[in-house]
């Protein structure tokens, strides 16, 4: 089936965990982190321990907060274009050792009904010149959906955004929409995603939970899934911590995922196999 991966949020890149995550089954991962630690990254040893351990750099989120800082609708010209030149550095630093996909979020928030569609083009204008900067590094801008007032927060508006630069794809994540749903992107927008931020949630807000501790039917949504022909990797974005919408008995392991992943791809409950694990829903 899909490779599996999980995003760097959710623990430090360090020379063990990629042994863990080596032993876990898990062959792939997504640079991802709060804003103040991306200067912090050492590219060279996670390109070391990438090859000596064969997890695959397959992606890259770009750092998106403080909105008012880091925002490439932003209404001030200024902040988008410091935006723009800011993320260019990252592109740069990632692709140098081999990440071809780069996850953007095409605003902040909140966004008024007054704003949207001056922010809509703003925002179309700053992806046109990351797509091109992109391209140029050998790598590819993806958008990612987004819940709430964000931009990007159903297919249309996405397919929108994209329209900017065909060199634009899709960052599909599984637990943004809240003014649409899973199976209407995947039937609109599936042949422009490469790549997938996977999670679970309650249909009232983002929550990041491990697929069957929300509300999304996985089998139907794999079912579907499938049918587009993607041919990447399965992406978790969950932290092995607790969340503030929910409290484990235990934290999350790497090997959780891998079985939640065969459970999905089986097409049975997500949470078979995955023992010792309670919770409360703290929402």
């Amino acid at each position: 089936m899909y490779k599996i991966g999980l995003s760097s949020c959710g623990f430090p890149l360090s020379e063990e965990n990629f042994d863990k995550l080596q032993q876990a089954g898990i062959s792939a991962i997504e640079i991802s982190m709060s804003t103040e630690k991306y200067n912090s990254i050492d590219y060279k040893n996670v390109e070391k321990l990438s090859n000596k351990y064969g997890i695959d750099l397959w992606s890259y989120h770009l750092p998106f907060y403080p909105f008012d800082k880091i925002n490439i609708a932003s209404l001030d010209k200024d902040v988008r274009s410091n935006t723009i030149e800011y993320l260019k550095e990252f592109i740069k630093k990632g692709a140098a050792i081999g990440f071809d996909k780069f996850i953007i979020h095409p605003s902040g928030e909140p966004n008024g009904a007054n704003e949207r569609a001056e922010k809509l083009c703003y925002a179309m204008q700053s992806l046109d010149i990351l797509a091109e900067f992109a391209h140029k590094e050998g790598a590819v801008m993806a958008v990612e959906d987004l819940p709430r007032t964000c931009l990007g927060n159903t297919a249309q508006d996405i397919l929108k955004l994209i329209s900017a630069n065909d060199k634009l794809r899709i960052c599909f994540d599984t637990n943004h929409l809240l003014e649409d749903n899973n199976i209407n992107f995947l039937e609109k927008c599936g042949d422009k995603i490469i790549t997938v931020h996977v999670s679970d949630y309650d249909f009232i807000n983002e929550r990041h939970w491990l697929p069957g501790e929300g509300k999304i039917d996985w089998k139907e949504f794999i079912n579907k899934f499938n049918q587009i022909n993607y041919n990447g990797v399965w992406m978790y974005e969950i932290s092995l911590a607790n969340e503030s919408t929910m409290k484990r008995n235990r934290l999350l392991a790497f090997d959780d995922f891998y079985k939640n992943a065969q459970n999905i791809f089986k097409g049975v409950n997500p949470l078979t196999g995955i023992e010792n694990l309670t919770r409360e829903y703290l929402v």
